[in-house]
């Protein structure tokens, strides 16, 4: 069995998605190098493009697949590259078959708007790491006109509970301490499955029938479509972490309703402040956009202000970047100078606000997900650096004894 070398670009599911890839290149019996590449920004793609560039220079000898979102959506961009051996889709890459077939065509990228079902697929475990993603969703049926991802992932599907339930048994039983379930649109699971499950019945349903999971952790939610069973679960069951990532993505109602999301300024204040009545010790992150067209200062203003507001936490803030073929590519544009100047305004505010939430842990305690000997994560999702070496992918009891601004400090307990 040849070694693969997997370089990963973007979100958690390609995260999840590469481990997949990495176990069926290896079954092929020869040396290659995946680049699972990400088209949410323009940067990303540039970051594919020099990556793929330079895993070339590395590894003249392998085979180079160029797989993900942008190769996806602008595959003639990648097949045109010099240094790359073989293109896949989104669906394809999937497939044990496309690594296996010595005499594939170079190209397999099919039309994803055609997939109507998630492919059945089990990763072993993840390299070197405690905690581990799971994919039970993909897709996505609604159209942002900032977003160019429906493009690249196709309609909204879910992985059925029994699958779930296979899956996640087997990165247990191999180690995994902490499974986060990860989707393109996580609170969409269910709609698509006989009898419509929610995302929290089927949450509260695979911790049942997996008593031995010590910590579950959800992606990305939508703010306006986390449901009542999963509020429930958030508030009853301890082994749903305390800590949510929102895609609230701006804080002006007119931006959002341009952006067209499905929620108001209002429905994103209400969702923070329901997790914090149904856990009141949650931490809340949140993906934002700076610079959407036609956000005035006084609009980004309001998007600044609701970092404090909602007591956000943990911020993933983008400068928006205009995606070719997208309605929001066509409206007037803001300034690349003033898309950046915001994005690194809330940059600041998100690293003054995690401060201020570390400091107010000091002197508790914590129980911790020891990715490393030396650092690990919180409950919360706060980042934590141990004084002394921990076991690696442990869940250890810590005393959190100081604050670097960006990391608890803690100390293990015996």
């Amino acid at each position: 069995m040849c070694a693969a070398t997997v370089i990963t670009l973007g979100c958690r599911l390609n995260a999840y998605e590469s481990e997949v890839m990495r176990a069926h290149a290896e079954a092929s019996g020869r040396e290659t190098v995946i680049v699972n590449t990400c088209a949410v920004t323009a940067e990303a793609e540039r970051q594919a493009r020099q990556a793929i560039r330079r895993a070339r220079r590395e590894h003249p000898a392998a085979r180079l697949v160029v797989t993900g979102c942008s190769a996806q959506i602008d595959p003639a961009r990648y097949a045109a590259m010099t240094e790359v051996d073989q293109v896949l889709g989104n669906s394809e890459k999937m497939q044990a078959q496309s690594f296996l077939d010595a005499d594939a065509p170079r190209v397999r990228v099919n039309d994803i708007a055609s997939v109507r079902e998630t492919a059945e697929h089990l990763v072993a475990g993840f390299e070197g790491r405690a905690r581990a993603f799971l994919e039970v969703q993909q897709g996505c049926d609604h159209a942002c006109t900032f977003c160019i991802i429906p493009r690249g992932r196709g309609p909204s599907r879910s992985v059925p509970l029994g699958e779930i339930v296979r899956q996640a048994r087997l990165l247990i039983e191999t180690g995994t301490a902490e499974l986060v379930l990860t989707g393109v649109d996580l609170t969409a699971y269910g709609a698509d499955l006989p009898g419509a499950p929610t995302l929290g019945q089927m949450a509260r349903r695979l911790l049942a029938q997996l008593p031995e999971l010590r910590r579950l952790r959800l992606s990305s939610l939508d703010p306006i479509e986390i449901d009542d069973a999963l509020w429930r679960l958030i508030g009853e069951e301890e082994r749903v972490m305390p800590h949510l990532h929102l895609s609230i993505q701006a804080g002006d109602d007119m931006i959002l309703k341009r952006m067209k999301r499905r929620h108001s300024r209002a429905d994103a204040l209400a969702a923070a402040a329901r997790a914090r009545s149904v856990r009141p010790e949650i931490a809340l992150g949140a993906d934002l956009i700076a610079g959407f067209p036609t956000e005035t200062e006084e609009m980004f203003a309001n998007t600044l202000r609701l970092v404090e507001e909602a007591g956000l936490t943990f911020l993933h803030v983008f400068p928006y970047s205009s995606r070719p073929g997208t309605p929001a590519a066509r409206m007037p544009q803001v300034p690349h100078a003033v898309r950046k100047q915001r994005a690194e305004r809330l940059r600041q505010a998100g690293a003054a606000a995690l401060a201020r939430h570390l400091a107010a842990r000091v002197d508790g305690a914590a129980s911790v997900l020891a990715e490393t000997d030396a650092t690990g994560h919180a409950e919360d999702f706060s980042p934590v650096r141990f004084e002394a070496p921990a076991s690696a992918g442990a869940i250890v009891a810590a005393e959190i004894v100081g604050s670097d601004g960006r990391h608890l400090i803690a100390r293990t307990l015996p």
